[in-house]
């Protein structure tokens, strides 16, 4: 149980934690309208998240029977494609660093909590690689017996968590925070500190005994 709770809140905010476009536009979302619409647009981000933990904890459990010959090179190759996702993120922050290339605002500020809600969730939902990251987490973690429901729910409740937290901690900063994490060094830190949650929980993998 502490184990899957561990996880969830780790995958949590290793998706959650890089500043890129959307939480930019969430922060300066929160900064031009009010801290409601903001907090109900970060629940939506938070959401998508949760969405596709519990998608990639549910298909692990359906797939992990079928998959148990080959368990031992799976887990490898999802550990390898979390430090490839590690290396690309690091990689990117600081092409965008030497680059200096800010994320552009894309979309309209919604006037409505409700709506602020749907529009970030739709636009995290069409982020690829938060499902190819949950999918090789979970599934990485495949062992012949598969988790248990109570233990997928704590996994999927406990990254959302994570990533609510951060979303809100975005929100709830405004415009001050706004200027510290979505500047040049704010969002090169934030990405490298991600890449480095990502890149632990690689390792991990990689190492644990089975």
């Amino acid at each position: 149980m502490t184990a899957a709770l561990v996880a969830g809140l780790l995958a949590g905010y290793g998706i959650a934690v890089p500043v890129g476009a959307v939480a930019t536009y969430l922060v300066s979302l929160t900064a031009r309208t009010t801290l409601k619409i903001g907090g109900c647009a970060a629940l939506g981000v938070a959401t998508a998240d949760g969405l596709y933990a519990l998608v990639a904890a549910l298909g692990g459990s359906a797939l992990a029977a079928a998959l148990q010959p080959v368990l031992e090179p799976l887990r490898w190759a999802s550990g390898l494609v979390l430090a490839a996702l590690a290396v690309r993120g690091t990689l990117t922050a600081l092409r965008q660093y030497r680059d200096q290339q800010l994320a552009a605002r894309s979309v309209r500020d919604p006037a409505h909590p409700a709506r602020a809600y749907l529009t970030l969730l739709g636009i995290t939902l069409l982020n690829p690689t938060t499902v190819i990251y949950f999918a090789a987490l979970v599934l990485g973690n495949r062992t012949a017996e598969a988790a248990r429901p109570l233990e997928q729910g704590v996994f999927v409740l406990a990254a959302f968590a994570a990533s609510a937290s951060w979303q809100l901690l975005l929100a709830g900063g405004g415009a001050l925070l706004g200027r510290a994490l979505t500047g040049r060094r704010g969002r090169l830190v934030t990405a490298l500190a991600s890449s480095a949650v990502i890149m632990v929980l690689a390792v991990r993998m990689l190492v644990a005994p089975r």
